[in-house]
C-alpha cells in the first residue's frame, strides 16, 4: 500500500477532483482554513497540510486529539481532546491553548460567531445529544432529549438553524432544529444511513455522507458515497462514491466561498 489516506477537494459545480494529499499515515476529518490551508487530525495530533505537505501542530501537553476540530471565525483552531476523564474541548488561538468549562465529554463539531455546538453525554447515560454554548464554554444549553442518538450538528450560514444526524424515526437521517432546539424534524428520509450534515457558507447548499442501508454507527473503511442537496431538502443528489467512513466529513469541510469542499478517501490497510 503506497498511501492510505488521501486528502481531496471536490468542485461541487463541475465535479472536478484534486488531489491535495497522500499520506501512509490515518489523517480524518479536514477543515479548510480561509487561508487556503488544511486542518486534520491524525496518531493523536493535529496537523497543518499545505502545499508543503503535513506538518504537526503544537498544542502543548495535550494529546488525544481526535477528529472533532474546527476553525473559529476569528481564525483559532477549536478541537476535542481526550483524557482520563472524557473528550475536552480546547481552543488554540493567538492567546494560546486554553481548555474550555464545558462538562465531559464534549465533541465539538460546528461554531457560529456567538455559539459552539457540540455532541456530548450527560448524567452518566453516554446518550450523544446535542448542545450549543457560548463561545466562552460557560453558558450550555442541551437541545435534545430522549434515547435517540443526536450528533454531527453544525450551524446553518445564518447561524439560526442547527443541522444534525439522528436515528430518532430508526436509523440515522438528517435533521434541523432552531438554535433554541424547538422545531427539530428530519428533512427527508430515504434506507440510507445519513451522517454529518455541512451547510455550505453562502446558504444554498448540504453536503452529507451516506452509509449503505442497515450500517451501524459510523465506520471507517466501506464504500459510502457524498451527497449534496437544497437547505429545503429538495434537489438531492449523488456527488460520488468512495471508499471511506469514519473520518471522510466530520466536520466543517468547505471552502470559504462556498464552491468546493474537502473530504478524505481511504485505502484499506493491508492486512
Amino acid at each position: 500500500m503506497t498511501w492510505r489516506s488521501s486528502l481531496e477537494v471536490l468542485d461541487v459545480e463541475t465535479g472536478q477532483i484534486r488531489v491535495v494529499l497522500k499520506t501512509p499515515i490515518l489523517i480524518e476529518a479536514p477543515n479548510w482554513h480561509p487561508d487556503g490551508w488544511f486542518l486534520v487530525n491524525g496518531e493523536g495530533r493535529l496537523w497543518r497540510v499545505d502545499d508543503t505537505g503535513l506538518h504537526a501542530i503544537d498544542t502543548g501537553s495535550t494529546e488525544r486529539c481526535n477528529n472533532d476540530h474546527g476553525i473559529l471565525p476569528g481564525g483559532g483552531i477549536v478541537f476535542s481532546a481526550h483524557d482520563g476523564t472524557g473528550a475536552g474541548v480546547h481552543v488554540l488561538d493567538h492567546t494560546g491553548l486554553r481548555q474550555l468549562p464545558l462538562p465531559r465529554p464534549s465533541w465539538w463539531h460546528g461554531a457560529s460567531r456567538t455559539h459552539l455546538t457540540y455532541a456530548c453525554a450527560r448524567g452518566g447515560d453516554r446518550i450523544v445529544r446535542v448542545a450549543v454554548s457560548d463561545l466562552s464554554g460557560q453558558k450550555e444549553r442541551v437541545l435534545t432529549d430522549g434515547t435517540a442518538h443526536h450528533d454531527g450538528p453544525d450551524f446553518s450560514a445564518c447561524g439560526q438553524f442547527i443541522w444534525f444526524n439522528s436515528d430518532a424515526t430508526g436509523h440515522a437521517q438528517i435533521w434541523r432544529m432552531r438554535m433554541d432546539g424547538t422545531e427539530a424534524a428530519p428533512v427527508f428520509r430515504d434506507a440510507n444511513v445519513n451522517w454529518f450534515p455541512h451547510p455550505s457558507p453562502c446558504g444554498g447548499h448540504v453536503v452529507y455522507l451516506a452509509y449503505p442501508p442497515g450500517t451501524l454507527g459510523h465506520p471507517r473503511d466501506m464504500e459510502v458515497s457524498l451527497w449534496i442537496m437544497r437547505t429545503d431538502g429538495g434537489g438531492r443528489r449523488k456527488l460520488l462514491d468512495l471508499f471511506g467512513g469514519q473520518g471522510t466529513l466530520n466536520v466543517p469541510c468547505w471552502s470559504s466561498d462556498g464552491r468546493a469542499l474537502a473530504f478524505m478517501r481511504y485505502q484499506a490497510p493491508d492486512d
